[in-house]
């Protein structure tokens, strides 16, 4: 057993694939005297070099290299892309209504029965069960989050996320979902970690179950989606948020990651690191995910990108499966931005180019 909880990649991969999009056929030109875009320049750096890593406009047909837009592109993206400037005098993005059974339908909120005396009572046990964890801080155990307590802000901060998973074509899922010809569950076993990884303890697997329950019930993490023209949908923090709370477990269909080095996804998340790279495993959140696909990255090459950390991402084996959870690596608070490092000890991932 290592000695303390490891830190997660998050992986990237790229890949080329000429079945893909007109701007994906366009930028992979192997240099600039090979199409008809020999003469394009990135519009950030002036180079016309590293043509196949130019990636150019749908709609001014203008030239990015994809090192150096902000954040970085890991590939060239599957469909259309426009750059900032025509992305923003393009139609706005469509809110998901702000309606409550809507959003009931959406989360698959369980509707609760609940009477309003046991609902106090069931508020009191949390506030004293925080209290309880809180004053096992020296012995580092991690905190269920606490939602905000205004219903109508519950809701406002749901349908962010829910226009963010509208906007990319994802539904909402909380769990690590396994799906037919991809890895099986059984393949999910800790003990193929090649440095081993941290059991979870029997308390703070208590605190990941009640903030399962609470997403549940819809009563969320305290958190707002929302969309940034340099950083494309991001999270913030909308209350304050104690050092070591649990934010979220990032989910998705687990894969094998052999199946996905030529994935161009760019959220693919390392699940298990295994000694035998069969047996390697990754989270893909492109079809089913939470807000954790949308929480950014650090450029952990300077002292600015540094200070932007936030949460921490680590596995842990919780009740003989592996899992990830994102973590406060301190006090956050209200309106700041979540940040957490994409590489973390592997560091496979150029991130100097990050905002």
């Amino acid at each position: 057993m290592v000695s303390g909880p490891r830190a997660v990649a998050r992986r990237r991969t790229q890949a080329t694939n000429s079945n893909k999009s007109s701007s994906r056929e366009r930028s992979n030109a192997k240099n600039k005297d090979d199409n008809d875009y020999g003469d394009t320049k990135c519009e950030e750096c002036g180079s016309g070099d590293y043509g196949s890593e130019l990636l150019l406009c749908d709609q001014c047909d203008r030239g990015f290299h994809l090192f150096c837009l902000r954040p970085i592109l890991a590939s060239v993206p599957i469909g259309s892309w426009f750059c900032r400037s025509c992305s923003t005098n393009r139609k706005t993005i469509s809110r998901f209504p702000l309606v409550q059974t809507k959003i009931i339908d959406f989360f698959r909120i369980q509707r609760s029965s609940t009477s309003g005396e046991e609902f106090c009572q069931d508020i009191g046990k949390k506030k004293r069960r925080k209290s309880c964890l809180m004053a096992s801080k020296k012995k580092r155990r991690l905190l269920p989050y606490i939602p905000s307590e205004d219903p109508a802000r519950r809701l406002e901060q749901m349908a962010s996320l829910a226009t963010a998973l509208t906007a990319t074509g994802a539904e909402f899922s909380n769990e690590l979902t396994y799906i037919h010809g991809m890895a099986p569950r059984s393949a999910n076993r800790p003990a193929y970690e090649k440095e081993g990884m941290q059991v979870l303890s029997r308390e703070d697997t208590e605190a990941l179950n009640l903030c399962k329950s609470m997403m549940r019930k819809g009563e969320c993490p305290p958190l707002l989606v929302v969309f940034d023209p340099v950083e494309g949908f991001t999270v913030e923090a909308d209350k304050c948020i104690k050092d070591w709370t649990i934010i979220t477990e990032y989910v998705g269909d687990v894969d094998y990651l052999k199946s996905r080095e030529n994935d161009d996804g760019d959220s693919i998340m390392t699940l298990i690191s295994a000694a035998h790279p069969s047996k390697s495993l990754v989270i893909c959140p492109d079809k089913r995910s939470n807000i954790a696909r949308f929480i950014n990255g650090i450029n952990n090459h300077t002292i600015e990108g540094r200070r932007k950390q936030n949460l921490k991402c680590v596995r842990y084996d919780v009740d003989g499966e592996a899992r990830v959870l994102l973590v406060a690596n301190r006090d956050i608070s209200k309106g700041e931005r979540l940040y957490y490092d994409y590489n973390a000890y592997e560091h496979e991932y150029p991130t100097q180019h990050f905002v």
